[in-house]
């Protein structure tokens, strides 16, 4: 008889580290800096007549590789609504207020977001994770949270069901 359970995976491994900063306004932003970031993913998924769910060792490997992309970079967003980015032959230019920023582009990830928060890094790595629609109904996943830690104590979350 098929049921629902939660899976959640949270390995040592789902780890990245990066720099950023956070814009608070058109003139407010932190200094730079940067955190050890911790994933976690859980997902309510339908267990089948063999008691499992499904292999989830492709997904964790999906999980590790997105971390991957972003260990040791600087995560820029691209659709703040502050900051201006200027593209040189090597350089990304980050406009902010009267600040003009440089940044060498090996070192800079540039993300679909607004803002370089846990909250809408949570976001995209939920979007990235959920963007095959043909194997979340093959492994029959019904709900997903994904939850960053940039500390201990300190997280978001993002679910799509």
């Amino acid at each position: 008889m098929a049921r629902i359970t939660e899976i959640e995976i949270q390995k040592e491994e789902n780890c990245f580290s990066a720099g950023h900063f956070t814009i608070f306004s058109s003139k407010d932003r932190e200094d730079l800096h940067g955190h050890n970031y911790y994933v976690g993913v859980s997902m309510k998924v339908l267990v089948t007549e063999n008691g499992l769910a499904f292999d989830y060792r492709d997904f964790k490997k999906h999980l590790k590789s997105l971390c991957k992309q972003l260990n040791l970079k600087f995560i820029l967003p691209k659709y703040s609504k502050f900051l201006k980015l200027e593209e040189t032959p090597d350089m990304w230019l980050a406009h902010f207020d009267n600040e003009k920023i440089p940044f060498l582009k090996r070192d800079v990830i540039i993300l679909p977001i607004e803002n370089a928060t846990i909250e809408d890094l949570s976001n995209w790595l939920l979007n990235e994770l959920t963007k095959d629609q043909d194997l979340l109904d093959k492994f029959q996943i019904k709900e997903m949270t994904v939850k960053v830690y940039n500390g201990p104590g300190q997280s978001a979350a993002t679910t799509k069901g």
